[in-house]
Order: C-alpha cells, then sequence, then structure tokens
C-alpha cells in the first residue's frame, strides 16, 4: 500500500516544460532527503554529467506559470527562493543518484525512474487507443 501511494505521489511531482517530463528540483530533495541547495552544489561540482537533455533551469516566466499551476507554497520553500529552479528529466534523476551518493538517493531514483516509464506507457497507449478510435470512427462514417 506504502508503496502505491509513494508511485502516486511521485507521479504528482512530475511535469511537463519545453515538451519534456520533468522534476523540480526542491521536489527530488525532499524525496532524497537532502536540502536543495544541498542538491544543487553537487549538481554544480559535477556539471560536465548534467548535460541539457539531463536538466535546465526554470525561465522566469516558466516559472511563474508552474507556481500558478501548483501554487506558491509547494515552490517557496522556507521563505522563498533567490534562484530559479532547476528540473531534472529521467536522465538527469539517474544521474542525481550517482552524484549524491546515499542509498536514499539510489532506491528513490529507481522508483521515480519506474514512474517515469510507467507515464511513458500509458501515455503510448492512450494515443494508439486514440488514433485507433479515430480511424474505427472515420472508417465507418466513410462508408456511410
Amino acid at each position: 500500500m506504502n508503496e502505491v501511494i509513494e508511485k502516486d505521489k511521485i507521479e504528482n511531482l512530475i511535469y511537463e516544460i519545453r515538451g519534456k517530463q520533468v522534476m523540480l528540483d526542491s521536489d527530488l530533495a525532499q524525496l532524497y532527503h537532502v536540502e536543495t541547495k544541498q542538491l544543487n552544489r553537487q549538481v554544480k561540482r559535477n556539471i560536465q554529467r548534467f548535460d541539457e537533455d539531463f536538466m535546465f533551469q526554470l525561465t522566469d516566466s516558466e516559472y511563474q506559470n508552474l507556481k500558478c499551476q501548483i501554487g506558491t507554497s509547494s515552490l517557496n520553500n522556507y521563505g522563498g527562493r533567490r534562484n530559479l529552479p532547476y528540473v531534472f528529466t529521467e536522465m538527469g534523476v539517474s544521474t542525481l543518484a550517482s552524484v549524491l551518493h546515499s542509498t536514499i538517493a539510489i532506491n528513490m531514483s529507481k522508483k521515480i525512474i519506474r514512474t517515469f516509464v510507467m507515464m511513458r506507457h500509458y501515455i503510448s497507449s492512450m494515443i494508439s487507443f486514440l488514433i485507433f478510435s479515430f480511424s474505427m470512427y472515420f472508417f465507418t462514417y466513410s462508408l456511410a
């Protein structure tokens, strides 16, 4: 049961930005049981591991849009942020575990990556279903 709750919690922390599924640095820090500044410090120390398709920093407009979508309280950790947040793709999440060097980060990254994969499969199956439904609808009414 706890596993299901955790999976649902992770799903709710994945956003689509710039056409990519990503997670916020602050959300990942919370899941990894580290401070956001510690997570970002480790990323900066190992920046050569994080290509643009692994992580990127939000623009001000993307950050404001995200705050409107999910509410400011979850993005304003203890009085607000001084810098725009970073977001991490599935590959970035995997790389984070290798730079944080903790058992919690490794285990949580596995769960997060499984959630990314499950969501990708779900989206793919929904697209296939919609295409099939549309083609059947089109075929049925084109014969009439």
